[in-house]
Order: C-alpha cells, then structure tokens, then sequence
C-alpha cells in the first residue's frame, strides 16, 4: 500500500464526499457524534455495496486500509491538476 502524498486531507475530502453520497441516497443519516472511524467503515461498505470501489479481504479491513482506500476513491474523482493530487 503506497501512501499518497496528500492522503490526510485526501481522506478528510473523501469523507465529506461519502457522507453526501450516503445521505444523498437517503440510507443513512449521520450524526454529529458519530466518529469519523464509524463513517469511514460505513461509507466503505456502501460504496463496495455500490461497486464504486472493489471490496478487500475481510482480514485486511482496517481503519488505516479503509482511510487509504477511500482517499484514493476520492483522489481519482478529482480533476487532473487538483492540488491535493501534486
């Protein structure tokens, strides 16, 4: 797993991005208590369910696997040149 250049802000823009996809489709609402781990895992699983993104073993998911996965989910729906892809 090669670490982006930019992945914490990648995985803060892929959240955000997840969590509007998520409740655009109206199946689920988020809380403001809910952790950012809990939206993570729950985004992933929605966009494997959509087959948005391809589903890892099961005994690779992992908060670490699961942030890098979905900043690279995000990463690939930027525009080229976007400064979080420099």
């Amino acid at each position: 797993m090669k670490k982006l250049r930019h992945e914490a802000e990648l995985f803060k823009a892929a959240l955000l991005a997840g969590v509007a996809y998520a409740e655009g489709r109206k199946v689920v609402e988020f809380e403001a208590t809910d952790s950012a781990s809990d939206k993570a895992l729950y985004i992933y699983r929605l966009l494997v369910h959509d087959k948005l993104i391809a589903p890892m073993p099961e005994e690779q998911v992992s908060e670490k696997t699961i942030r890098h996965r979905l900043a690279t989910w995000h990463a690939g729906k930027l525009p080229k040149g976007h400064p979080l892809l420099g």
